[in-house]
């Protein structure tokens, strides 16, 4: 069976909004770029309708085009692994592989991640700085939340990290298996994944926060956050969005009485630590 390239020229912050959309119609597989996402469908359910309603809906928030082509058929398992590298994050401590790839024993730490639609394998700059900073934050018998948890890659390195409990959620049913997935291929045991959105998730308290997700979310949904914060000094990692938007970010957190304690920046990507107070 043949498959078709879909590819859209959009804004990165939206990049994580059209997976899922297209995810909900039949794409399998995605690959992002420094200017577009790519998108793979077999040739059989293609619809070019379908996706012009899609693009539709979203041409008011941002500029949005899109060409396709077919594609020979191909060994999409071999093509995949033929372009996934193993990266190091947390300034060389922390090493994101899947399980083909062979065991590093340099590093303090390796995560074994076999993303399926969802990314998180570290490779994005949000998904790295978050891992960096979460390596700085004391973990040991703490509780954790991720919040959107894609592939579980932040959720498992808690786990690693010695936190006693932790939580994530995904909107997406395969983001969700995909993490709970690589929960079992790092024997990480103390990790609960659920589907769902921050509204579905149990009222429970957190010491750390997890949020790599998107800008406009986050505006919306830090103040949600606060309720599941344990008082200070419980802390919240956000993710996702770009330097220019850290203002913004800041601007909501601070009105629930977080406030910043560190940033980090990379690519023209943002993270930020925050702390209750």
């Amino acid at each position: 069976m043949n498959y078709i390239e879909l590819k859209l020229n959009i804004n990165p912050e939206f990049s994580d909004i059209f997976m899922a959309e297209l995810g909900e119609i039949g794409y399998e597989t995605f690959t992002e770029e420094s200017d577009s996402l790519n998108a793979y469908i077999t040739e059989d359910i293609f619809s070019e309708e379908a996706v012009d309603e899609i693009m539709e809906r979203y041409l008011g928030m941002t500029p949005i085009s899109y060409s396709y082509k077919t594609l020979e058929k191909k060994n999409w398992n071999e093509e995949w692994e033929k372009n996934y590298e193993p990266i190091l994050a947390a300034n060389g401590r922390v090493r994101v592989r899947a399980n083909f790839h062979e065991p590093d024993p340099n590093v303090d730490y390796e995560l074994l991640i076999n993303p399926k639609m969802s990314f998180g394998t570290g490779h994005h700059e949000t998904t790295s700085m978050v891992l960096g900073l979460q390596m700085d934050i004391d973990h040991q018998d703490k509780k954790v939340l991720d919040v959107g948890c894609g592939t579980g890659i932040l959720a498992i390195f808690a786990s690693k990290l010695r936190a006693s409990e932790i939580a994530g959620f995904d909107i997406e049913e395969w983001a969700a298996e995909n993490s709970r997935e690589n929960c079992q291929l790092n024997d990480c045991q103390n990790v609960i994944i659920r589907q769902g959105t921050i509204e579905d998730e149990p009222t429970e308290q957190y010491d750390i926060v997890l949020a790599n997700i998107n800008r406009n979310i986050l505006m919306r949904d830090i103040p949600k956050y606060i309720e599941f914060m344990k008082p200070a000094p419980s802390k919240l990692v956000v993710s996702g969005f770009y330097e220019h938007d850290i203002a913004d970010i800041e601007e909501v957190a601070k009105s629930v009485g977080l406030v910043k304690t560190r940033a980090d920046q990379k690519n023209n990507w943002a993270a930020v630590v925050f702390e209750r107070i």
